[in-house]
């Protein structure tokens, strides 16, 4: 069984597709690396709230894409994973631009891990940050250890 990695990998090449939800959302893994991901969305007017900014949803989505694929470079081969909690706090609103989410396992478990995100603007500020905590399954969906 391959590891996740492996289809972070073929992703990044165009030999794999993204996953449905990065596709409706127009979610792309820009980059990767050991423990740390960084996610891109180009702002559209679907992505906006009543008062013209990015709604609230659109920016934990990033952040949780973000995040799950840093915890994905850390499982082995046949691991998976799933998301127990994420919290989010939104510091700037944003209306048009590109939004990258960088995100950096802070702790990978045994088990558990943590895994934090800064979403930031096209000038580089931060513009919502993020903290979700995962928890690593064996193959067939079972929790690992």
């Amino acid at each position: 069984m391959a590891r996740m990695r492996d289809g972070m990998e073929r992703l990044l090449r165009g030999e794999a597709a993204p996953p449905p939800v990065a596709t409706l959302l127009g979610l792309r893994l820009a980059s990767f690396a050991d423990g740390e991901a960084v996610v891109e969305l180009p702002v559209q007017p679907s992505h906006t709230n009543p008062m013209g900014s990015v709604q609230g949803g659109i920016l934990a989505a990033i952040a949780d894409g973000a995040m799950g694929w840093a915890y994905m470079t850390t499982l082995g081969e046949g691991e998976s994973y799933t998301t127990l909690e994420m919290k989010i706090n939104f510091l700037k609103a944003v209306r048009t631009g590109t939004l990258a989410a960088r995100a950096r396992v802070r702790k990978a478990g045994r088990t558990v891990g943590l895994v934090e995100c800064d979403v930031l603007d096209e000038r580089g500020d931060t513009v919502a940050y993020a903290v979700s905590t995962c928890l690593k399954l064996a193959a067939g969906g079972a929790a690992a250890g």
